[in-house]
């Protein structure tokens, strides 16, 4: 999924709420190290692709800069226990949580704080043209830059481009130690996330062609060739929400009470429409009046190149899935201003500081390597801020597998990597007749084509096309929650210490086994027309578990669950909890029948046979217990009623 990688990661949005206060990462190295006594170092902040080989010399000191400095807050490392503490079952402080003014009395930066930054930064010659509880932002030349971060600025190459970078780690004054987290926007590299979607972007018209399959096998490709012994079924035309919430042990929950935010950047202008017309198409509860609202930008920006007509479709599925699983909550839809990392940081931050909701989804990200330590701890603190309030925070955890064939080095994705949030990853769905739960693979697909004669699926099983991301993170240590469960042999893959393996849990993704979904679009004729399509991807899994986590919070009388992990992990090995998913259930090969219009929209140019092989998830693989595409695996029919308050006190 990520055929289409509109890359999207986003930036701070024009003025409005601003962004969360501070705390050191979980996993990422603190801000300060003192390296001399008139400066203290802000770790991370020179890039690991500025080195010496890559210099091509000092930068212009005429050219503009602009930075955002990050506040510590009063209690960085405060902060950090304390969302530990009221997110861990066993700790006496667990759901005690803050409100965002408590939060923010409690652990962010003090006016003098800021005062002393801002007189800082003016005295360098930077001029300040934001302030907000979470950072100070500045714009200046290279000269001015230089003076304030105690760094000189050159040009380096990446790749085949050429970037600005500190080419030594910035530094702040020694007497603002521990009131500056980090700076970002030293390096002008583009820092932007993807949105895990299958699709074209949606203003062109993408439909499935058919035979389709009501179910998981109830229309046997009888006429095509075998594959792994046995005709296969065409794929399903798309599960709905009754399909959803059975296969993931919903039972008389809805998530009445309970709010929900999705982010993504920019906003579809037919969302309302297109949500309350599929609702009604599919068999969902219809959208009360004011049960759907956006929280969006004053502007957006880099349009053109963050594909923002392509962000429409994410922000549709998000929607969409939500509703379907947990028709009764509340939905707050927070838009970035664009695809990157300070306004999608911003449109976090709205949630939090503002305390939006408890449960937020998250459908976009980048692989690791493009994630630098500046920007990892500035997202670290905005989760810490919301977990010490009962936010819990859930990013997709890709759709390019161990991401081998897509970058050349195998890495999990950001900010699912993060040690503060719920990397959720991917599986294939099997739902049967009268909506029973079959089983599920993990997500990775192999395609083969149907050959000229029609008689063979074309060098079958094929090469690798798609599957859930996972693995072990490079740069974020191993949490105290996942050890006992994650195996050495995953958690130590990259260091001896061991560090974060992602994902944490799984729910359907598979677009071949995926959802079905109903957008406006442009037709061929310039038309825009209400349509349906089948999507699917880790931006699909990520609002599914969104949304059981609605409605588990329902089933604990409506308490916040917060940041999940620890309570993730603890339920590990209990009974009727989780779908042990594996990439073998039935013994067999599995695969699906896929018929595609070859342009997209009807048959005038003909049709598309494949084969799509299921569980083949290029180096990853779902095996028993916990592992690097499922996480513990998927919610089965104990996992809601796992969170009711008599279920916590068991733990």
């Amino acid at each position: 999924m990520r055929s289409n990688r509109a890359k999207t990661r986003a930036v701070s949005m024009a003025a409005t709420l601003p962004m969360i206060a501070g705390a050191l990462a979980l996993g990422i190295p603190a801000a300060h190290a003192a390296d001399s006594p008139a400066r203290d170092v802000l770790k991370g902040t020179k890039p690991l692709w500025a080195t010496a080989k890559a210099d091509k010399g000092a930068t212009s000191n005429g050219a503009q800069v602009k930075a955002r400095v990050y506040l510590a807050g009063k209690d960085a490392s405060g902060l950090a226990a304390y969302a530990k503490a009221v997110s861990d079952p066993s700790s006496p402080q667990y759901g005690k949580y803050l409100s965002a003014k408590q939060a923010q009395s409690r652990f962010g930066a003090t006016k003098a704080q800021v005062a002393a930054v801002k007189s800082w930064l003016t005295a360098s010659g930077l001029k300040v043209t934001e302030v907000t509880q979470h950072y100070v932002a500045v714009s200046g030349d290279v000269a001015a830059a230089e003076k304030a971060f105690g760094t000189q600025l050159h040009n380096f190459a990446k790749g085949s481009k050429t970037y600005r970078a500190p080419a030594q780690t910035a530094s702040v004054p020694a007497a603002l130690k521990g009131t500056v987290l980090t700076v970002t926007g030293l390096d002008s590299a583009p820092h932007k996330a993807n949105h895990d979607d299958t699709l074209p972007p949606p203003d062109a018209v993408f439909k499935n062609a058919g035979p389709f399959s009501t179910y998981y096998g109830s229309n046997i490709a009888s006429t095509l060739p075998s594959a792994y012994g046995q005709k296969q079924p065409y794929a399903v035309k798309g599960y709905t929400g009754k399909q959803l919430r059975a296969a993931y042990g919903a039972g008389k929950y809805t998530g009445k009470g309970v709010r929900v935010a999705i982010t993504d950047a920019y906003a579809s202008p037919t969302i309302a429409y297109d949500a309350g017309k599929y609702a009604a198409n599919n068999g969902d509860k219809a959208w009360k009046t004011s049960q759907l609202h956006q929280v969006l930008p004053n502007a957006y920006t880099k349009t053109d190149e963050c594909g923002a007509a392509g962000w429409y479709g994410e922000e549709t599925l998000d929607v969409e899935a939500v509703h379907a699983v947990a028709p009764d909550a509340d939905v707050t839809y927070v838009g970035a201003a664009s695809c990157y990392d300070d306004d999608l940081l911003d449109s976090l931050s709205k949630v939090v500081d503002n305390h939006l909701a408890d449960i937020v989804s998250n459908s976009w990200g980048d692989v690791e390597a493009n994630q630098t330590p500046d920007l990892a701890a500035a997202y670290d603190q905005v989760f810490q801020l919301g977990a010490v309030q009962g936010i819990g925070f859930y990013f997709s955890s890709g759709d390019d597998g161990d991401q081998v064939a897509n970058t050349g080095v195998k890495q999990v994705d950001t900010p699912a990597n993060s040690a503060w949030v719920t990397a959720v990853g991917g599986t294939s769905l099997a739902v049967g007749k009268n909506d029973k739960y079959m089983w599920e693979t993990g997500w990775g697909t192999e395609k083969a084509t149907l050959s000229a004669d029609g008689t063979s699926w074309t060098n079958f099983p094929g090469t690798f096309n798609s599957g859930a991301g996972g693995g072990t993170s490079s740069t974020v240590a191993e949490p105290y929650y996942q050890k006992g469960v994650v195996p050495d042999a995953l958690a130590k893959a990259n260091n001896a210490s061991g560090n974060r393996v992602v994902p944490d849990i799984a729910a359907i993704a598979d677009p071949n086994t995926g959802f079905l979904v109903g957008q406006t679009q442009t037709f061929p004729d310039g038309s825009q027309q209400y349509s349906e399509y089948r999507i699917g991807g880790t931006s699909l899994a990520a609002p599914t578990i969104a949304g059981v986590q609605a409605l588990a919070q329902e089933a604990r009388g409506g308490a916040a669950i917060g940041f999940a992990n620890p309570s993730i992990y603890a339920k590990f090995g209990e009974k009727g909890v989780y779908h042990d998913v594996t990439d073998n259930p039935t013994g067999h090969g599995l695969a699906v029948v896929r018929v595609d219009y070859a342009n997209s929209v009807d048959d005038s140019k003909g049709l598309l046979y494949s084969v799509r092989s299921l569980g083949k998830d290029s180096s990853l693989s779902a095996t028993k217990g916990y592992d690097d595409v499922t996480g513990v695996g998927s919610p089965a029919d104990g996992y809601v009623t796992s969170f009711t308050k008599s279920a916590d006190k068991q733990h």
